[in-house]
C-alpha cells in the first residue's frame, strides 16, 4: 500500500470531539494515541483489527523514542515525543466492503512535526482485510488494469493541480513515482455513490509531497468506476454504479 511520510507545521491535533484515546502510551519519551471512529468501534472483528496495528504502531514508536532519549537526551529538552493514529470509515459498499482512512500525526521535536496518510479495505462477509483485485479481471504490474488506472489518477491530479495554479512541468515530474502497479499506485478506499450500496469508484490519496510539494496540502484523485468498466469482474460490476455525491471531492482534500 502507498504510502509516504510528510512534514508540516500545523500544531498536534487536540481531538476535543474524542478526548479519549482507545489506546495510549504516555511517559516522558512519548504521549502517543490511537483513536477509532464510532461506527469502526461498531464492528467488533474490524474494531479489534484497527486497534491491534494501532497498538503496534504505539508500542514501535515509543520504543523509538526510548531508543532516541537514550543516544540523544538534548532532544527531549522541550519534552517528549507526541504522536496519534485516527482510523475512521470512508464508505461502506454493498453492506460488505468498507474502506478507512488511517491518518496519522507524528512530532519527534524536530523542525516540523510530520503525518501520513494510509487506508484499509474491510471485507465484513470475511472479517479480514482484503486489497481492490477481486473487482478486477487483472491487476498484474504494467497490465492492462494498471495502466488504465494510473492514467485516470493522473487525468484527476491534473485537474487538481490546476486549480491549485501548479506548474505543469513541475506537476509531470511529481507523477514519476505513479506507477502502474497496485503497491506504488496510491493508497485507494471505495468511493461513496449516489446509488445507495454501490460505489461510484475508486479515489486515491496522497499526503502532501506525494504528488506535489509541501505548500500543495494533500491530493485525493477520484477514478470512476465507467473508466474501469472493461476490468471489472461480476463482483466489480455489482458493486460500482452511481455518480460522486456533490461535496465529497471537499471533503477529501
Amino acid at each position: 500500500m502507498f504510502s509516504a511520510i510528510v512534514m508540516i507545521g500545523l500544531a498536534s491535533p487536540s481531538l476535543a470531539a474524542d478526548p479519549k484515546p482507545d489506546a495510549v502510551v504516555k511517559n516522558r519519551n512519548i504521549d502517543a494515541r490511537v483513536f477509532l471512529d464510532g461506527k469502526i468501534k461498531a464492528d467488533a472483528a474490524l474494531s479489534a483489527d484497527c486497534l491491534a496495528e494501532g497498538k503496534k504502531w504505539l508500542d514501535k514508536n515509543a520504543a523509538d523514542a526510548a531508543a532516541s532519549r537514550k543516544e540523544d537526551p538534548q532532544f527531549f529538552k522541550d519534552g517528549g515525543w507526541d504522536f496519534e493514529r485516527k482510523y475512521s470509515i470512508r464508505s461502506v459498499v454493498a453492506e460488505r466492503y468498507v474502506s478507512v482512512l488511517r491518518d496519522d500525526y507524528m512530532d519527534t521535536r524536530g523542525a516540523h512535526p510530520n503525518s501520513d496518510v494510509n487506508t484499509v479495505l474491510w471485507d465484513k462477509s470475511e472479517n479480514k482485510r482484503i486489497s481492490i483485485r477481486p473487482f478486477f479481471t487483472e491487476t498484474a504490474d504494467n497490465g492492462a488494469t494498471m495502466k488504465a488506472m494510473v492514467k485516470a489518477i493522473i487525468a484527476s491530479l491534473k485537474v487538481e493541480k490546476k486549480k491549485r495554479d501548479s506548474s505543469e512541468t513541475a506537476t509531470e515530474e511529481w507523477f514519476k513515482d505513479l506507477k502502474p502497479s497496485l503497491l506504488k499506485i496510491g493508497a485507494v478506499t471505495l468511493a461513496p455513490s449516489t446509488e445507495a450500496g454501490k460505489s461510484s469508484g475508486l479515489t486515491f490519496h496522497y499526503p502532501p509531497y506525494a504528488v506535489g510539494p509541501y505548500a500543495e496540502g494533500q491530493y485525493v484523485a477520484f477514478v470512476p468506476w465507467e473508466a474501469l468498466k472493461p476490468y471489472l469482474t461480476p463482483e466489480g460490476a455489482r458493486i460500482f454504479g452511481g455518480a460522486r455525491p456533490n461535496g465529497d471531492a471537499e471533503e477529501q482534500q
